[in-house]
């Protein structure tokens, strides 16, 4: 006899909560308010993580998945539910998190921040499989829970061009003699150019090489061949393609960037975030401003450009490189410096040796910046710190310790980064006491 519970919540996962037997019960695709059945696939003492397997009443907020790989393929998990609500919910994890793991609240929720609900994502690991049993080659996301991967034809939060080659892609692969030697896919588009890395375990032959040129002429995308780590991503064909590139057209920036580097998947909401943030961190010329986790110089450009000093900080040699590039060729690199530093070593004589700022921006990992702010001493405390997040647990922990430390938590609101999954981009503003 299958057990009925009412869903009373959702948690940051996108899973609906309910409570059955003295445990809380964690139920993939039940939604707030509905009337469900479960089967668990993980039992523990105090919980019970769950799949739904009948809907007897339905929530005003679920809607169809538009997706018909949705429940299969392990990429999105927030489908069902109104892209509106998503953005709500999301909000709601995120004050839950400040107040329960930081004990903050902000002064101020900002309004959210969200763009299109899908075709969005221009970053992307995509898997390939050749299955014996079923005579084909897979490629897409893998399945929930699972190593395998899904039999998709189609994904609706890629980028529309990307997703239209799953099914050409696979079938290429599958004519390719390194076909079991190729288990990935690397996306990565850009304004002028749509990039596939393919990672190469075997050298691909002459006649593979010929297909793999018809294949990215026929479809005018560009091929790059990794058969190693990231430092072995080379061009293949066509080599005459344009650079990989995005841009901030409010602050008048062009950011080049490789196959292998990091930037954000969702290139039109990355613009608004930074918009927001550069509002948010207010830089002026006569200031001293310091950009942590600065990557490429996603904010550190648009912070030049209002005229400020600033430092951008990160711990790949790689990125820090690009970032000085990226800053000459937009004519900035009068105002700007960089420098390669672990952070998640930093100490307080670390810090201190890097000189008193006005301001500082912090765009961490999902790890957080623990250590960089707990090195925070009054004598070269910032007035104003802009917090980026991609980890609401991370982002209240750090809050706590701000707060400790003679902040107050200003000001936080979402970003829907990635709409239909239970990712939460976030923003804070903290403020010297």
């Amino acid at each position: 006899m299958n057990t009925q519970v009412i869903i009373e919540s959702l948690d940051q996962e996108g899973r609906g909560i309910a409570h059955a037997d003295g445990k809380v019960i964690f139920i993939e695709g039940a939604l707030t308010g509905e009337t469900v059945s479960y089967a668990s696939y993980r039992k523990k003492p105090s919980f019970e993580l769950a799949q739904m397997t009948e809907l007897y009443r339905a929530a005003s907020i679920r809607v169809t998945p538009k997706c018909v790989h949705f429940g299969v393929c392990g990429g999105c998990s927030m489908q069902h539910l109104d892209a509106r609500v998503q953005v709500a919910v999301k909000q709601r994890i995120l004050e839950d998190s400040l107040a329960r793991i930081g004990r903050v609240k902000p002064q101020t929720i900002l309004p959210a921040i969200y763009g299109q609900s899908w075709g969005y994502r221009e970053r992307a690991r995509i898997s390939v499989k050749y299955v014996i049993k079923k005579g084909k080659t897979l490629v897409g996301f893998h399945e929930k829970r699972s190593s395998f991967v899904a039999d998709m034809q189609s994904c609706e939060i890629l980028a529309p061009k990307i997703a239209s080659l799953i099914t050409p892609l696979a079938r290429l692969v599958e004519g390719l003699s390194i076909r079991d030697k190729l288990p990935q896919i690397e996306v990565a588009v850009g304004e002028h150019v749509y990039v596939l890395v393919l990672r190469v375990m075997a050298p691909p032959t002459a006649d593979d090489e010929a297909a793999l040129r018809a294949f990215a002429d026929l479809h005018q995308i560009q091929f790059w061949l990794q058969t190693k780590g990231p430092e072995s991503i080379v061009p293949f064909h066509p080599l005459d393609a344009p650079a990989l590139s995005y841009s901030l057209p409010e602050f008048g920036i062009v950011m080049p960037f490789a196959p292998g580097e990091f930037t954000q998947v969702n290139s039109a909401l990355n613009r608004v975030m930074v918009s927001r943030a550069m509002r948010l961190l207010n830089p002026q010329a006569d200031e001293r401003i310091v950009d942590f986790f600065c990557g490429l110089g996603n904010f550190t450009l648009p912070i030049a450009r209002s005229g400020a000093a600033v430092l951008g900080i990160e711990g790949s040699d790689a990125l820090v490189k690009r970032a000085g590039q990226n800053a000459a060729s937009n004519a900035l690199s009068g105002n700007t410096r960089f420098k390669s530093m672990n952070l998640f070593e930093m100490d307080e004589a670390k810090l201190a040796g890097l000189g008193k700022f006005d301001k500082w921006l912090i765009d961490p990992p999902r790890d957080g910046a623990m250590e960089l702010v707990k090195a925070i001493t009054p004598e070269i405390a910032p007035l104003l710190i802009v917090y980026v997040s991609c980890n609401p647990a991370t982002l209240a922990r750090d809050a706590a310790e701000l707060v400790q430390r003679g902040y107050v938590l200003k000001s936080a609101g979402v970003m829907n980064m990635f709409p239909q999954t239970s990712h939460v981009e976030s923003i804070a503003v903290f403020v010297k006491a």
